[in-house]
């Protein structure tokens, strides 16, 4: 046969292989790229066919007969190239087979999506885990066994030219972000509408978690063609990211099916490899950037290309750019809307071919040739020159070896960020110690701001050491022009270069006479000074600043899990408190369940305070409350004070009255929003603070989601940071925090429920719309006639979701209507195919487990001899317990058909008690009855108090005086931590509680320097 040479080697699949074919069928892009425009009307017809799975594999059996046909192609003349050991010659050959490709995919629709499929397979996308599935466990063993297996080498030979056919026929579809992949999960999504059943998906994650290390890496083959790029991605990702590449590949095809980071983490642990939210989180990202770096360089090239200019070499370095700021150097000389650079002025008048002469045949030169006299630019021999040494600069800054050199150099060097104040900033303050006291208040609030930055006014450090605090206030102050900053090179990089340059990577071919050679070298000194410096430059600054701006984010993200986290107090009655002095103090008295009892002002800092202190007894008698939460603004200490007066005295006997303080940020804000007003229309704002403020303690992660997370106050450095970033990784937290946690789907509110993993403002509207008009859901089942609740979005919420047995008895339902209500949203979502919806109870319901386990639950529960009536009881966990003592895990996982990962959160599910809450292992708010003063404290003081922030440079502890004090972030080692605890970065978080020591007080600029002892459990 012909084409048995070509699919001898199996390194189609491999990733070097197709590194190698990207750079060959670079030349070739044209062409590929008017491709996709062909097989559109056969999309339509797929989509107007698209049948089960069953047929889209009897097509496949029919597409087999016409591989013979393919042997018709001996007039290509390229079959002599494949014997030669040169692999990436090897690939041009397929070239031919894309000539017949409108001929065999005329035929019938289902032929062309069994290539597809094939394509799919033959790369280790997610097809591959169905085929899994048919051939069982040993296929995953090894790629090669995978094609020995089916039928020797002929299979695999056509396998892999198929998968190569398909893949280079809609590769500029994949460049546009779409390609092979998403016509897996649409046929995913099919399949799935049709069953609307977890059975598969949970044979999926079991095969999936015996596959080797091996089987996930064949996804870069697909990935990296769609990507289009000289570089693999998954083999980058993991790289950038330090995550093992077959975890990359995991979590790149589970993003690309529209999985949400919580629903991975929890259910998808095996995939994985047990990573945490954050590291899944840091994986995405990269992701992202490297996808939106691939939209960015084809879009450069396509632009490029329509205006002419670019050449073979010129993609290559474009798509070699492993970053946006390489690609903006690249692409930077060729901007439409950029002044036209030396050297493009230069090649303009022709010298292009002088300059490429000085080094090819430089005895042959004479500039004096090129010299036009009346010609701007070519009217002597100096301008000649000058126009020689503008294009050699500009080839010597755009080589990419001669970056990478100059980058090594620097590397080895001691390179510096200095930073100093401005001139405009001294004479500024020059001009206002003149004036004295003659000074506004503006002004002096401008003095203060420069006074900030003094450790910055004569500030050097070595770019590998500079904290990311340091980075991000250094740029704070240069944006406000109150500091000056440069990147300090070393001299003697620029000498090693310049040698470099001129004897090895840029030396002339033949001799070259003197005032040829003195061309070449101004030209490199030139490019180094006026090209390359600042690109380095430029280099060092994004890459400190965006180093720095992942490290406050990761702070924040830190901050808002644990603030979001902290235990809720329940079972009680609270008074949340809104201090002031002129306006008075808000108070807001609620129920156990955060209803509104009532709500006064009352004033606290004036003559009147005994009737006050009467009007607040009579309050806390009337509604027997104990607990009074003030929040932490202004007057907040003097209300403090009043307060613990007050209980010192026994004023509220026989009521044992305490009292904390919680942060009150964005409390304003939020009641002045459209969400407050919605929920409490008839409430002036600012009693609507002093509800939020208890809230925030009865149940802060359901209080706390109100407020966008840039305001509640955690951090340091946002305004620094880029916004959008920022707000990304903020909400993917809170919708980690909330689907964690799980809600009562029954009794939350519609903005708790927007950031549930897998629902949006849309889906939680509608379903509080379903809810109001069918009464409270009796099982998780019925969560799909919502509208807008599609498959997947029922597969990403269904677990995090709870049915609370109590909350339907206590909310008032209309069962009888129920059934009723059912078949109208079940006509709509079958398509034509009624849907069958259950209407009673599942215990499992109320668990975390989800309901693609339900069969593995109940087959484990018919093990142990349970039932689903003991869920959450000390006779089942007996069961459970004994079971796991005798047989361990991984047995266990064997009899009931699922992998351990799976088995042990089932577990977890049918053992822990019901309304379990993952934040009770977690601190609560702390009450107290009296207060200490700043002026009690002595220097070396052992106290316990509980951290309020963390910044950048340390933690932020609340010791109960007024005033934080601060634990620097040398002060916190990993000896003084529990092991649990030993993270990367601080460590530390809000709400966690510490042993401290003072090591200093200042009381005149109101400072506490604390060292911390442990960490208290």
């Amino acid at each position: 046969m012909l084409r048995r040479p070509r699919t001898t080697p199996v390194q189609y699949k491999d990733v070097d292989s197709d590194l190698s074919f990207s750079q060959t069928v670079s030349s070739d892009e044209d062409i590929e790229e008017w491709r996709p425009p062909e097989p559109k009307p056969k999309s339509c017809s797929k989509t107007a066919k698209a049948t089960s799975g069953e047929k889209k594999v009897n097509a496949k059996k029919t597409v087999k007969p016409r591989e013979p046909k393919i042997p018709k192609e001996p007039k290509v003349p390229k079959e002599p190239k494949v014997p030669k050991a040169k692999v990436p010659k090897e690939p041009k050959v397929p070239k031919e087979p894309k000539a017949r490709k409108p001929r065999v995919s005329c035929k019938p629709a289902a032929e062309r999506k069994t290539r597809v499929s094939l394509s799919l397979k033959g790369s280790g996308l997610a097809g591959t885990q169905r085929k899994t599935e048919d051939k069982g466990d040993g296929q995953t063993d090894c790629p090669e066994e995978e094609g020995s297996e089916e039928c020797g080498t002929r299979v695999r030979m056509k396998e892999e030219r198929v998968s190569f056919i398909v893949s280079e026929a809609h590769q500029a579809d994949n460049l546009a972000g779409e390609g092979t992949s998403q016509a897996t999960q649409a046929v995913k999504k099919e399949e799935a509408e049709e069953d609307f059943t977890f059975d598969e998906p949970c044979l999926k994650k079991q095969k999936t978690s015996g596959a080797c290390p091996g089987k996930p890496s064949m996804l870069p083959s697909s990935e990296q063609q769609s990507l289009s790029m000289n570089w693999d991605l998954v083999e980058l990702l993991s790289t950038l990211t330090g995550a093992e590449r077959w975890v990359c590949a995991n979590i790149v095809l589970l993003l690309r099916e529209e999985n949400t980071v919580p629903f991975m983490v929890r259910y998808r642990k095996e995939m994985i490899n047990h990573m945490d939210a954050d590291a899944v989180r840091d994986v995405q990202l990269v992701y992202e950037e490297l996808c939106a770096l691939t939209k960015k360089t084809q879009h450069v090239i396509q632009t490029l290309r329509k205006d002419g200019v670019l050449t073979a070499e010129l993609e290559q370095n474009l798509r070699s750019c492993r970053s946006a700021d390489e690609l903006d150097h690249v692409y930077f000389p060729y901007k439409k809307g950029s002044k036209l650079t030396k050297a493009r002025r230069a090649k303009a008048l022709g010298l292009e071919e002088a300059a490429f002469a000085l080094f090819d045949k430089p005895h042959t030169l004479d500039l004096r040739e090129w010299v036009k006299p009346g010609t701007e630019g070519l009217s002597s021999v100096e301008e000649v020159v000058t126009g020689v040494e503008h294009i050699l600069a500009d080839m010597i800054a755009k080589d990419p070896d001669t970056l990478t050199y100059v980058k090594t150099l620097c590397g080895n060097s001691f390179v510096t960020l200095q930073s100093s104040v401005s001139k405009s900033a001294l004479k500024e303050k020059e001009q206002k110690s003149v004036q004295g006291q003659q000074k506004t208040g503006t002004e002096q609030n401008k003095n203060k701001d420069i006074d900030k930055f003094h450790l910055y006014f004569d500030f050097t450090c070595n770019v590998q050491r500079i904290q990311p605090h340091q980075t991000l206030a250094i740029n704070r102050g240069e944006s406000l022009k109150i500091l000056t900053v440069k990147v300090n090179i070393p001299d003697r990089v620029k000498s090693e270069f310049t040698r470099w340059c001129i004897s090895n990577r840029w030396k002339s071919k033949t001799f070259a006479r003197e005032e040829l050679d003195a061309i070449i070298r101004n030209a490199v000194e030139d490019s180094y000074k006026r090209l390359i410096m600042p690109f380095l430059t430029r280099s060092y600054r994004t890459k400190l600043t965006s180093a720095a701006e992942k490290e406050s984010i990761a702070m924040f993200v830190r901050n808002l899990r644990q603030r979001l986290l902290v235990c809720p107090v329940r079972g009680c009655v609270i008074m949340g408190v809104d201090p002031g002095f002129r306006h008075g103090c808000k108070l807001a008295v609620l129920s156990p369940t955060g209803q509104i009892l009532h709500t006064d002002v009352v004033y606290l800092h004036n003559a009147h305070q005994h009737g006050e202190a009467e009007k607040l007894r009579h309050l806390m008698s009337r509604y027997s409350c104990t607990k009074v939460v003030i929040g932490n603004g202004t007057a907040c200490r003097e209300t403090e004070s009043f307060f613990a007066d007050l209980i010192a005295k026994r004023y509220f006997h026989p009521l044992d009255v305490s009292y904390c303080i919680t942060n009150e940020a964005g409390a304003s804000i939020y009641s002045v929003g459209p969400e407050a007003v919605k929920e409490m229309p008839d409430l002036d704002p600012n009693l609507r603070s002093a509800v939020s403020i208890g809230r925030r303690v009865q149940d802060p992660l359901a209080e706390l989601v109100k407020i966008d997370p840039k305001h509640i106050g955690i951090g340091t450095y946002q305004h620094d940071v880029s916004a959008s970033a920022l707000k990304a990784a903020l909400d993917g937290v809170v919708q980690e925090c909330v689907s964690f946690v799980g809600v009562d789907i029954n009794i939350c509110s519609e903005i708790l429920m927007r950031h549930v993993a897998g629902l949006n403002a849309g889906r939680a509207s509608n379903i509080a719309e379903w809810r109001e008009q069918n009464g409270p859901f009796t099982n998780r089942e019925q969560l799909r006639l919502v509208k807008g609740m599609g498959p997947k979005s029922y597969q990403q919420c269904a677990g995090f979701i709870r049915i609370n047995p109590q909350t339907i008895h206590s909310v008032t339902s209309l069962p009888n209507e129920e059934p009723g209500e059912k078949k109208k949203p079940a006509s709509k979502k079958g398509k034509g195919k009624t849907v069958s919806i259950p209407t009673s109870f599942n215990p499992l319901d109320q668990t975390c487990i989800h309901p693609e386990s339900y069969d593995v639950a109940q087959r484990f529960l018919s093990l142990i001899g349970g039932s689903l009536n003991q869920i959450g009881k000390a006779d089942l966990q007996q069961c459970v317990q004994r079971k796991v003592e005798t047989n361990c895990v991984e047995e266990l996982a064997r009899a009931v058909d699922t992998t351990p990962e799976t088995l042990k959160l089932i577990i977890d599910g049918l053992t822990q008690p019901p309304g379990f809450d993952i934040r009770q292992n977690f601190g609560q708010a702390d009450f107290k009855q009296g207060i200490v003063s700043m002026s009690d404290l002595r220097v070396g003081a052992v106290l316990t108090g509980r951290v309020d922030n963390t910044a950048l440079f340390g933690a932020f502890v609340d010791i109960g005086v007024g005033r934080a004090g601060l634990i620097h972030k040398s002060k916190i080692t990993l000896d003084k931590l529990p092991v649990s605890q030993r993270r990367r970065s601080l460590v530390l978080g809000p709400g966690e509680r510490v042993e401290v020591r003072v090591l200093n007080v200042d009381v005149q600029r109101g400072r506490i320097e604390l060292d911390l002892i442990r960490v208290l459990q």
